[in-house]
């Protein structure tokens, strides 16, 4: 598929896409990885170690893909639960490998001091095509509103249902990459009937808070344990980070709930979403992974000290 076909398939350039063009973008989307395989293979690997459930399940055209979670052992009610989320950006590859790397690595050491709850690929359609969206061309890190606006969502939504008022942090992996501005934003304003207007992309690791409920102390902590494994992203010259303003070196806030992000799924005090640019002459895969690990392991140190 070409550059061409993706962004501007639709009839005219300001007409936002019509049936024929969805259908178009999603007959284009080819598997390049495999869910099974990267993903489930590894929590398969977990039983023995912890408690592993399936939540729900994603289908699309014939496609079923189990959504599984992996919870603390003994799981002690008395306990304050740290809620880990990645892969709600099925393209965002560190912020499933970075919490199923934290399982393998970092879990077991908070035994007896918190309830972990980790659901380390919420969207498994799309982590196979390498995309942002859904099958259906929707964004699941905008529907986590009401009930939930796709299955994906709504599928985690369910599954904290009854651990409202009881989740201490909630940290949610992701990355910023250069496919954002080369394919993804592009493809949006198309989707959308908008014009694109071209941004820059942040070297470095940030956060994005919570506006509603900064807890800068928090996202400072964090920030300065991932500092140790690779570089903060630095602001632009309008003092800004993807075009909002920076509070706080590396940090950026939005609203949670309005905006429909997976960050917001609880009333959590202490709630971050990891922002990792894989791109960078200055980060590797590895390094991009062990930055997830160290931030899931400072939010959660940082919570329970509090």
């Amino acid at each position: 598929m070409t550059e061409d076909q993706v962004f501007h398939s639709n009839r005219t350039s300001l007409e936002a896409w019509h049936s024929a063009d969805r259908a178009f973008w999603l007959a284009s989307r080819a598997k390049c990885r495999s869910y099974a395989s990267d993903v489930l293979t590894r929590i398969a690997a977990l039983h023995a170690r912890f408690d592993v459930a399936q939540y729900g399940r994603v289908e699309y055209q014939g496609e079923t893909y189990p959504l599984l979670a992996v919870r603390s052992r003994a799981w002690n009610d008395a306990l304050p639960v740290a809620l880990v989320t990645g892969g709600v950006h099925g393209y965002e590859t560190s912020g499933v490998q970075g919490a199923l790397d934290f399982l393998e690595q970092k879990a077991e050491s908070y035994a007896g001091t918190v309830n972990l709850l980790v659901a380390p690929c919420i969207s498994p359609w799309a982590y196979e095509r390498v995309q942002r969206w859904n099958a259906e061309a929707l964004d699941p890190n905008r529907s986590f509103v009401e009930s939930g606006s796709t299955q994906e969502a709504a599928a985690l939504i369910r599954l904290l249902a009854p651990l409202q008022g009881r989740v201490r942090v909630h940290i949610d992996l992701h990355e910023t990459t250069d496919s954002d501005e080369t394919e993804f934003r592009p493809a949006k304003a198309a989707r959308d009937g908008e014009v694109f207007v071209p941004g820059s992309i942040p070297d470095g690791f940030y956060l994005c808070g919570d506006e509603n409920k900064p807890q800068l102390d928090f996202q400072n902590a964090i920030n300065a344990a991932v500092a140790e494994v690779t570089h903060i992203a630095p602001s632009d010259a309008k003092g800004q980070i993807i075009g909002s303003p920076v509070v706080a070196p590396g940090v950026i806030l939005y609203d949670y709930k309005a905006l429909g992000l997976c960050a917001g799924v609880t009333d959590a005090p202490f709630t971050t979403t990891t922002e990792v640019y894989p791109d960078s002459p200055r980060a590797t895969p590895q390094i991009c992974n062990a930055a997830q690990v160290v931030a899931v392991c400072a939010a959660i140190d940082y919570a329970l000290n509090a």
